[in-house]
């Protein structure tokens, strides 16, 4: 067991490189902003490409050169329009290879090589990453549902630069999964036939707390949605409100915790010891406490009667 974690930690590939590296830049950025103010980036570019939405109104005076360059926030319905077609085309291959035994196409396995997949055979690998890429479609639909119905969008804003990078991001995170796949030269290595046969304790203990996090998210998306409308659902206002309920009596930003307890559930449904998930699991942790950060300053500065025992992100910790 020790020689395999040593040899999972020694094997950076240019995937894991990738996520390492965008933890480890929010990470930063978050020390940063919780450092005292004179050591913060004079720079209007680094803080704008921080903030998003709401939090742009209470940072620094936005220069006219980073406005020139928003893009509605309610464009994050197109992030769930390109994850919903993209890694539906993907669980489509990965379905088709393990039920029927079709080959990925040479252009995909080329790519998934040079983002670092090699061939390997791990017990119930095949299941896992099929699961996990069901639940990131899932997921992506739900989103996309609530963008059209649930939520109400205000007239904020985010930087272009935030907007190119969410729809690479949904790319990525697909590609991430298939290439946990155990796959031999040109095929995955486990047939449909042999794959109930994988399945184990984390695998339901994953889809439980997927669903569980997954109902809450949408929840707190919902009282989020309810201070902008009256009691027969018609949107009154675009204002920010105070949210209660649910999450939101421990924490400010409810539905991005939510958000990192599906990613802990699909590292769950992996198994515990994917390394590669996990580096993704600490990126998405990072960046929603940066974002989760901003919205708690913004909450406690915007109003006066904020419940001052609600933190952040981590419920009595941050």
């Amino acid at each position: 067991m020790a020689g395999w974690a040593g040899a999972e930690l020694s094997a950076l590939n240019p995937l894991r490189t990738l996520w390492l590296a965008l933890a480890a830049a929010f990470l930063l950025a978050l020390l940063l902003q919780l450092a005292p103010a004179r050591l913060l980036p004079s720079c209007a570019l680094f803080q704008d490409l921080l903030r998003y939405g709401k939090t742009k109104l209470s940072g620094p005076r936005r220069p006219a050169v980073c406005r020139a360059f928003d893009v509605p926030k309610r464009y994050f319905s197109h992030f769930y329009v390109i994850s919903v077609v993209w890694n539906g085309f993907l669980l489509w291959l990965l379905s088709q290879s393990l039920f029927l035994g079709a080959p990925f196409p040479n252009w995909l396995c080329a790519l998934l090589r040079t983002l670092g997949a090699t061939p390997f055979r791990v017990g119930e690998q095949a299941l896992s990453s099929f699961l996990v890429l069901l639940f990131l479609w899932a997921h992506s639909l739900r989103r996309l549902f609530e963008c059209f119905y649930v939520s109400v969008f205000s007239n904020v804003a985010i930087h272009i630069l935030q907007y190119c990078f969410g729809l690479v991001y949904y790319v990525l995170v697909g590609l991430t999964v298939l290439s946990q796949v155990p796959m031999d030269d040109k095929n995955v290595s486990v047939l449909g036939k042999n794959l109930l046969m994988q399945a184990r304790w984390f695998h339901i203990l994953g889809m439980l707390m997927f669903l569980w996090s997954s109902v809450h998210q949408y929840k707190c998306h919902v009282i989020l949605s309810n201070l902008r409308r009256n009691k027969k659902g018609v949107i009154i206002h675009c204002q920010h409100r105070i949210p209660f309920g649910d999450w939101f009596e421990y924490v400010s930003s409810a539905n991005y915790l939510a958000e990192l307890m599906i990613y802990i559930a699909m590292a769950v449904t992996f198994g515990f010891h994917n390394l590669t998930w996990w580096l993704v699991v600490t990126y998405v942790f990072f960046s929603q406490a940066l974002s989760a950060f901003f919205n708690h300053k913004f909450y406690k500065s915007t109003f006066v009667s904020y419940p001052k025992h609600r933190k952040a992100f981590l419920p009595f910790l941050f």
